[in-house]
């Protein structure tokens, strides 16, 4: 569909409308009837959305069927959105209490817009539509439903609301829906959060709500898939350390920085792209500096690379922090591993062995020990559960055999 911005005279189209229902009247009639972009009219995202849906659906009078959701399907969306979930219990339940005494549902999709959550309030007489759509394994991607909130954010990942007339299908022209995303530790689109009333308006700054409960959300599922990371917590204001506000990073044992949340990508300025980021090119401090303050409860101030001052807090994300302060003796240099303050049995020596198997039990199981731990790359968790013993036998073995050779 061609799409200009110009009147047939060549100059600049001025068009005024009073209300919000006859700026989106305009831009419909501008856009399907005329071809025109309805620039100022509606946003971008919706115009965007319209373009790819033109391509997809042709008839925007139609009746959106809503296709059944069999157990088995529903049994595989649960299971694949199960730490997304986890994340989101939480959060989701506080959103819905405040959200009680509305008509307002809370959706949950997973990165490609399938329902994995929804509020379970009966709807009234006035939300029809929602009763057929807002259901658990209902795919609601922009593919499916045309534009909506959610569909476009499952889409470009960016935040949005669509309100009306601005969906694509007349059939949801009297819902109105605000969402945002929800990334993981690799930066990819987990799920999306989104509100949607039907056949009245919000009545409060749905975009805004929406927006702080997914970015806790996201918050929490960082945090729980950096099981084996160094975490850093961090803002300019200490007082907004532990809200929704705060900076969070996540380092890997060989000293770079794995990923930053949305907070922590704004006040460092974000990773190079160019390769892997050492800590302390952002941070100013190097890695054992950083696991020498997890053992301060207190937030410390601290000055980042960039001179910005900041109070941080650095926690250990792993069982006690054994698994990691054990792979950071493996990545880092011995005399750098040596300064880390840990206790004894946080790092370990694994590192194989100059001697031979000398034939003995002793020699035997050193062997065993050293082979099964190359095999793991240094991960102390996995090699005992291969061993079949527990991780603190294993850790004692390796504690005697350490003591033996020093003697």
């Amino acid at each position: 569909m061609p799409l200009s911005t110009l009147n047939p005279a060549g100059g600049p189209r001025q068009l005024f409308a009073r209300s919000p229902a006859e700026r989106v009247a305009l831009a419909r009639q501008q856009f399907f009837e005329e071809g025109v972009r309805p620039s100022g009219l509606v946003g971008e995202a919706v115009i965007q959305s319209w373009m790819r849906c033109t391509r997809i659906h042709a008839n925007r009078q139609r009746v959106i069927a809503f296709d059944a959701v069999t157990p088995s399907r529903l049994h595989a969306t649960m299971g694949r959105n199960r730490e997304l979930l986890d994340a989101a219990r939480q959060e989701l339940v506080g959103m819905e209490s405040s959200l009680a005494g509305t008509d307002c549902r809370v959706l949950l999709t997973d990165g490609h817009g399938v329902i994995v959550h929804v509020t379970q309030h009966p709807g009234t007489a006035e939300q029809p539509i929602l009763r057929k759509t807002a259901r658990i394994g209902v795919n609601i991607a922009e593919s499916v439903v045309g534009t909506t909130a959610p569909g476009i954010v499952a889409t470009t990942g960016q935040a949005c609301t669509v309100d009306g007339a601005e969906h694509y299908f007349e059939y949801l022209r009297q819902m109105q829906c605000a969402a945002a995303p929800i990334r993981d530790v690799h930066g990819q689109l987990a799920g999306v959060l989104d509100l949607t009333v039907e056949a009245r308006r919000f009545g409060f700054d749905a975009a805004s709500m929406v927006a702080l409960y997914a970015t806790t959300i996201e918050n929490r599922l960082m945090l729980a898939q950096s099981q084996d990371r160094l975490v850093l917590h961090f803002q300019a204001s200490p007082a907004l350390l532990g809200t929704p506000l705060e900076a969070l990073a996540g380092i890997a044992p060989d000293g770079t920085v794995a990923w930053l949340n949305g907070a922590g990508a704004r006040l460092i300025g974000g990773v190079p792209e160019a390769g892997p980021c050492d800590v302390e090119m952002l941070f100013g401090l190097d890695l054992a500096a950083l696991l020498r303050l997890t053992r301060r409860e207190a937030a410390q101030p601290v000055r980042l690379a960039s001179g910005l001052g900041v109070w941080l807090q650095a926690q250990l994300q792993g069982h006690d922090g054994v698994d990691f302060g054990h792979a950071v003796a493996m990545a880092l240099p011995e005399e750098k591993a040596e300064a880390v303050d840990t206790t004894p049995q946080q790092v370990v020596d694994a590192s194989p062995s100059a001697h031979d198997a000398d034939g003995t039990l002793r020699g035997h199981s050193r062997k065993l020990i050293e082979d099964t731990l190359a095999l793991h790359g240094g991960n102390i968790s996995h090699a005992a559960r291969q061993l079949r013993v527990s991780r603190g036998t294993l850790y004692r073995h390796l504690k005697s055999l350490r003591e033996r050779d020093a003697g």
